[in-house]
């Protein structure tokens, strides 16, 4: 088992870093482990869905680009003024490639990517096994068709335990 790293850069304590992905990637688990690491303060976008968005997830119906807006936008905002704050780690779905840019809009630097990936089979198992989120198994599909891969950041295997897949991470934003 590898160990997390001891030091991370200043640089890395004092940025925007988003960790997507569909549904059932770790991205909540990875994310917190991250910043706990790195010493920054870790936000699920899911705490900000709107409750009528959280209520169609529960029934499997899958939302459209008009019910993510307010909520990118409004986290949008937090990420501009965790910014200012001293910099975040966000667990993000952040499927399509206009959802990241309205996500990064109002940030002044770079915002670093992390998309987490893993097979089919894995996120089914993942997703059967939870009990304490909304998210409805029957929506993946539609996540999956949704998700558009980005051709900057990196993107990275869900399969390692979590504590190497964060070491992985802060590997590659070290060498950024």
């Amino acid at each position: 088992m590898a160990s997390l790293p001891l030091v991370a850069s200043e640089r890395l304590t004092t940025m925007i870093i988003i960790v997507c992905g569909v549904s059932g990637t770790g991205k909540s688990t990875i994310a917190s482990l991250l910043a706990k690491t790195l010493l920054l303060p870790f936000y699920d976008a899911d705490d900000f869905h709107p409750s009528a968005n959280i209520q169609k997830m529960r029934c499997g119906i899958a939302l459209d680009d008009n019910d993510r807006r307010p909520w990118l936008d409004s986290l949008a905002s937090k990420l501009a003024q965790w910014e200012v704050d001293g910099g975040a780690v966000l667990a993000c779905s952040a499927l399509k490639e206009s959802y990241r840019q309205r996500l990064a809009s109002q940030c002044s630097s770079q915002v670093e990517w992390i998309m987490l990936s893993g097979s089919i089979e894995l996120l089914e198992k993942r997703l059967s096994s939870r009990t304490d989120h909304f998210f409805d198994l029957r929506l993946l599909d539609s996540q999956l068709k949704t998700l558009e891969l980005p051709s900057y950041g990196w993107t990275i295997d869900i399969s390692p335990p979590p504590n190497e897949i964060v070491a992985a991470i802060i590997e590659e934003l070290n060498g950024t």
